[in-house]
């Protein structure tokens, strides 16, 4: 099942931060990086943060989560993690699903690391094309990915 999160609940605020650090610690060592920036997000500024997040959960267990912000019809993905014990259920690909079924924009975007071949082959799955390349201050290459969203969107 999949519900909007209340972030500003410091409980809820722990958890998404306790997936956070279980899904980004593999990716981490994934993509090869020591200091992957994802991981010194504290559980503080998730609360604090002005973004959309929703869940999703399997038996009462918070599994998945995806951040999102809406600007001027635009659907940005900020992150994207499933907790460990729940890789290749589709659990990331439900969460995609649902968030541009339930919001009304035309185009949607996210960003990830250039060697992140599982998390580009996803948004590939889902219409996502790259558009971008750069390397950011941190170090880790990174590129952008977009879809439009099909059917009407006012």
């Amino acid at each position: 099942m999949i519900t909007k999160l209340d972030n500003l609940n410091e409980a809820v605020a722990q958890q998404i931060f306790t997936i956070f650090q279980h899904s980004y610690k593999v990716e981490a060592k994934l993509i090869g990086s020591i200091d992957f920036p994802p991981l010194s997000r504290s559980a503080n500024e998730i609360k604090n943060s002005s973004t959309q997040f929703y869940g999703f959960s399997e038996n009462e267990c918070l599994a998945g989560i995806i951040e999102i912000t809406i600007d001027n019809n635009l659907l940005d993905i900020h992150s994207l993690t499933v907790d460990p014990s729940y890789f290749r259920k589709g659990i990331a690909s439900k969460l995609i699903n649902y968030v541009i079924a339930i919001i009304n924009c035309s185009k949607a975007t996210v960003e990830t690391a250039v060697v992140n071949i599982p998390a580009i082959n996803l948004y590939k799955k889902h219409g996502f094309i790259e558009f971008k390349r750069w390397l950011p201050s941190h170090g880790i290459e990174k590129l952008a990915m977009s879809m439009e969203k099909a059917g009407p969107s006012s």
